[in-house]
C-alpha cells in the first residue's frame, strides 16, 4: 500500500475528543445537545462518560452557581484531565465509575447527557437502565450517537466502499448502529422518547475528514483483517488523497424523558 497524505499514527485520545469538539460538526451538534437538554439554573446535570471534561464547563455554566455537575468516566486518565479542566468550578465533580453501575443514588438528577459514549459500551442496555434509575421523574436523558452503518464515501469502485464502511460498522465499533437502536432501547428502559434529530455531516475536503474518520489508519486495519486487499486499499486510498472527494455519515441526537 503506498503511502498518503492522510495521517498514519494513532492521535492521542484526549487530543483526538478535543479535535472533534473544535470542528464545525462538534460545535453543531453539541450545540443542539445542549439546547435539547434545557437545563435550568439550579439543577443537577450528569455528563456520562465525560471525557477529558470537554462540555462541562458548558454546562456548569448553564446550571449557574446554583446547580450542580458531576462527570463520570471509567478511565483514570481523562478523569484526571477532567478535574485540572474545572478545579476552578465549584459546581463540577469528576467521578471515577462504570455507566453500567453508577455510584449515584436513585432520583439524583434532573438532566443527563452522553455523547458518543454508547457505541462504545459492553451493555448499553443496562447502561441506560441505570440512568433511568438515578434520574428523577421526569427527568431528561440527551444522547448524541453516530449510525456507522450511514457511512458513505464516495469511490469510483462502489465495492470499496462497501467494503470498507461494512468493516467499520462490524470490525471497529462495537456498536456500530447504536444511533437508529437508541429511540427502541432507550423505550424498553422505561423513557419516553418524544423526539429524534438526525444530523447529516458532510465532508467535501478529505485531509478534514481524516481528522475525524482516521481513512487510512483504518483502510491499512481493514487489510488486515481481509476486508480489503492491498491492491484495492492503494486504489481507494489514491483516489481520496487526490479525487473530488465527498464523505457523510449520520449522528442522532435521542431525547429521553423519565
Amino acid at each position: 500500500m503506498t503511502s498518503t497524505a492522510f495521517e498514519t499514527a494513532t492521535p492521542d485520545p484526549i487530543a483526538y475528543l478535543d479535535r472533534v469538539a473544535a470542528t464545525d460538526l462538534g460545535r453543531s451538534y453539541k450545540g443542539r445537545m445542549l439546547d435539547e437538554l434545557d437545563i435550568r439554573p439550579g439543577q443537577t446535570v450528569l455528563d456520562l462518560g465525560c471525557g477529558p471534561g470537554t462540555d462541562l464547563a458548558s454546562l456548569a455554566q448553564a446550571v449557574t452557581a446554583t446547580g450542580t455537575v458531576i462527570g463520570v468516566d471509567h478511565d483514570q486518565t481523562t478523569v484526571d484531565a477532567a478535574r485540572e479542566r474545572t478545579a476552578d468550578q465549584h459546581t463540577v465533580t469528576v467521578r471515577l465509575a462504570d455507566l453500567h453501575d453508577l455510584p449515584l443514588p436513585g432520583h439524583t438528577a434532573d438532566r443527563a447527557r452522553t455523547d458518543r459514549v454508547l457505541q462504545h459500551v459492553a451493555d448499553p442496555t443496562r447502561a441506560l437502565r441505570e440512568m433511568h434509575r438515578v434520574l428523577r421523574p421526569g427527568g431528561r436523558l440527551v444522547m448524541g450517537e453516530p449510525d456507522w452503518d450511514t457511512l458513505t464515501v464516495d469511490h469510483p469502485d462502489s465495492d470499496l466502499s462497501r467494503a470498507y464502511t461494512q468493516y467499520v460498522t462490524d470490525q471497529v465499533i462495537r456498536n456500530s448502529r447504536i444511533g437508529r437502536q437508541l429511540p427502541r432501547l432507550a423505550t424498553q428502559a422505561g423513557f419516553t422518547v418524544p423526539s429524534v434529530i438526525p444530523i447529516t455531516h458532510v465532508f467535501r475536503d478529505a485531509r478534514a475528514a481524516d481528522r475525524i474518520l482516521g481513512l487510512e489508519r483504518t483502510t491499512r486495519r481493514a487489510v488486515a483483517a481481509g476486508h480489503l486487499t492491498e491492491e484495492g486499499a492503494r486504489r481507494w486510498l489514491d483516489h481520496l488523497s487526490t479525487g473530488p472527494f465527498l464523505a457523510a455519515v449520520t449522528l442522532y441526537i435521542v431525547v429521553a424523558e423519565s
